[in-house]
């Protein structure tokens, strides 16, 4: 591969963005307050658009905006006011999945860079090349997509377009995220942001003659989670993406904690700058995959169906294997605790986030480094008092330590 692959990280809102960066992301998307497919994520007011991409420039990062929900026909006629906004801010290139909204774009802002939005369902390089004949730089794959396929497309389509491909994060049961039974069940259209993602439900079978007798649908006496989609993890194998042809690597999670974005972009951080120089990641990159809340990890499409794969035998207990059966809940071994507002000879500000207390197993992550253990000498509440539990979330407290951490360093404890 001749270019050196992007880190594309998720930015629900102001504070994640600002972890992203600090984390060492090349760049971030995010979602407007209309045309995104998260609609549970803050998102961005128009004024908070203009701040974040000054921000991000001022990093050397790219931002890009998502408008790839399946638009009514009133979403079509306010989204020229939409996209002439988001131009204004100075934003990189917009990722869409509607045929109309690309036409539109292309209209009405003709330098702005195009990515084909993963809901497009992008999985063969005709569609890919067809794409570019309309403006669009960038596909986004369909997560359906296994490494041979992606070389095949990368050698198929123009030198200049660019391939992207989600490496970590949530998956949808759905074909490229088009999903239909939240709607159906809830009336919360999934193709409009605003998925109640009822595939991670529990199901039971019940005969219409039969009311009230439910059914288990296999052994487990709490029902069936058959719908329900583990998260991919791609950390320990980057330099397989790199080799097919992979330009951006994207993270999932948009709805997520300025925490789960931090330490996953820290990660992969890691991992990608180790692959370019030839090199194996520390062992500690692949143990912070299992101290963010996750559910079972996989390796989603890439090497085959998941259906077809069996355990690879690596620390994180990956496997290929797709659904899982056993429950919808997730793996949580780590809770954040704490955020650095700023370290001056020995003397920590903190603003807590969740209880702790100084003689939990406690480890401090600090931007672009390998997490360290972390034992204050002492903690002093806002009044200046003595304290040994950190227990008011968002109250600022002041804590004794040998270890210098910049702003938004965090800390976690180990439950």
């Amino acid at each position: 591969m001749n270019r050196k692959p992007e880190l594309l990280s998720p930015a629900g809102d102001f504070e994640s963005l600002l972890y992203a960066l600090d984390y060492g992301a090349d760049a971030v998307y995010l979602g407007g307050k209309a045309f995104g497919m998260r609609a549970g994520a803050k998102n961005f007011t128009e004024e908070e658009l203009c701040s974040a991409v000054r921000t991000a420039h001022e990093k050397g990062a790219k931002v890009y905006i998502t408008c790839n929900i399946v638009p009514s026909n009133d979403e079509i006629e306010r989204f020229p006011e939409f996209i002439s906004k988001a131009a204004n801010a100075g934003i990189d290139a917009v990722i869409a999945a509607d045929i109309g909204i690309v036409s539109l774009i292309r209209e009405l802002q003709p330098t702005l860079e195009i990515h084909a939005s993963t809901q497009t369902g992008i999985v063969n390089y005709r569609t890919a090349s067809e794409l570019y004949k309309m403006g669009v730089k960038r596909a986004v794959l369909a997560r359906e997509v296994n490494l041979g396929e992606i070389r095949k497309i990368r050698r198929n389509i123009p030198d200049d377009m660019e391939i992207e491909a989600f490496v970590h994060g949530a998956m949808c049961v759905s074909f490229s995220g088009r999903c239909l039974i939240s709607e159906y069940l809830t009336g919360r259209n999934a193709n409009r942001g605003e998925c109640a993602q009822p595939c991670r439900w529990e199901y039971y079978l019940m005969e219409q003659k039969r009311p009230g007798e439910f059914y288990k649908v296999f052994e487990d006496e709490r029902g069936s989670f058959i719908l329900n989609a583990r998260d991919m993890c791609m950390i320990e194998h980057i330099d397989d993406l790199l080799e097919a042809g992979i330009d951006s690597l994207k993270i999932e999670g948009r709805a997520k904690s300025a925490y789960y974005t931090a330490l996953t972009t820290n990660a992969y951080r890691t991992a990608i700058d180790s692959a370019l120089n030839g090199e194996k990641a520390p062992a500690w990159v692949f143990e912070e995959m299992n101290k963010i809340s996750h559910r079972p990890y996989c390796t989603g499409f890439f090497y085959g169906s998941p259906r077809d794969g069996s355990n690879t035998q690596n620390p994180l207990e990956i496997t290929n294997g797709g659904q899982y059966f056993a429950d919808s809940g997730y793996i949580r071994d780590y809770d954040f605790v704490g955020a650095v507002d700023g370290c001056e000879n020995g003397v920590m500000t903190l603003t807590v986030r969740n209880y702790f207390e100084m003689t939990d197993e406690l480890e401090l992550l600090i931007p672009e480094r390998e997490p360290i253990k972390f034992a204050p000498k002492s903690m002093l509440d806002k009044n200046g008092e003595e304290i040994s539990v950190a227990n008011h979330p968002m109250e600022q407290i002041t804590v004794i330590t040998d270890i210098d951490a910049p702003p938004r360093s965090l800390l976690r404890r180990k439950l």
